[in-house]
């Protein structure tokens, strides 16, 4: 890899599990088990090249449509790896934590996530950012509730609002605005994912599917993100 400078945050949409499952003649729940393979391997390489901060776009509200077998196997691929990846995190010193709305799972899966999030605090290495019935436009109405409870109460007034204090409303506001977003399986969209967020993000479309992401696929892109010139807006 020939990159002068490794982003700080990279966010991943993991797009493609069901369509390679499809394609070897398998179930969807079958492309979702070895996309989860591919997640485990890619904390590991991103943590060994120095990222700071990596997000996966797991579950979105959107997803609760799909087929109850679906949505049970991936809850269930979520679950074990909430137990089992204990020893992994310590092993990378990687931190875990979550976005997204808590109201939908049961009270088992809470205790899971809230279990390593706590086991996972102490750890000083990358942080793992992974979104759980997450919705961006959800994320940005979290928000705004939030600040006009504080409006209410007395606690800012209105001419207090502005882009900083919508941002440390957010779901996560200790996590920095994503430098690069990662899409896989062709798709040319963000789906609803970070738009507050991902405003100065730099996007990379790829045509690999998520089972078949490899190491040298986000070498790529990031080596197309050291290839562009980031403005902010200015010239």
């Amino acid at each position: 890899m020939n990159q002068t400078y490794i982003p700080t945050h990279i966010a991943i949409i993991p797009d493609g599990n069901g369509r390679w499952a499809k394609s070897k003649g398998m179930p969807r729940t079958y492309g979702h088990k070895v996309g989860s393979e591919v997640f485990r391997r890619m904390i590991r390489y991103a943590s060994s090249i120095g990222v700071k901060y990596l997000s996966f776009y797991a579950f979105s509200t959107e997803n609760w449509r799909r087929s109850e077998e679906e949505v049970g196997g991936l809850m269930a691929l979520l679950g074990n790896y909430l137990v089992s990846s204990r020893k992994e995190l310590d092993e990378l010193n990687v931190r875990m934590t979550f976005s997204g709305r808590r109201d939908e799972f049961s009270p088992d899966f809470l205790a899971k996530i809230d279990n390593i999030v706590k086991y996972s605090s102490s750890n000083t290495g990358m942080v793992c950012n992974i979104a759980l019935n997450y919705g961006g436009r959800d994320e940005i109405v979290h928000s705004v509730k939030e600040i006009a409870r504080k409006v209410a109460a007395g606690e800012i007034s209105p001419d207090q609002i502005d882009e900083n204090l919508i941002s440390n409303n957010l779901f996560n506001p200790d996590i920095p605005d994503p430098d690069l977003i990662v899409r896989t399986s062709g798709e040319l969209r963000t789906s609803n994912f970070l738009l507050w967020e991902s405003a100065y993000s730099e996007l990379y479309f790829t045509d690999v599917l998520w089972p078949d992401f490899k190491d040298e696929d986000l070498d790529k892109a990031i080596d197309e993100y050291n290839r562009r010139h980031r403005r902010f807006g200015g010239v």
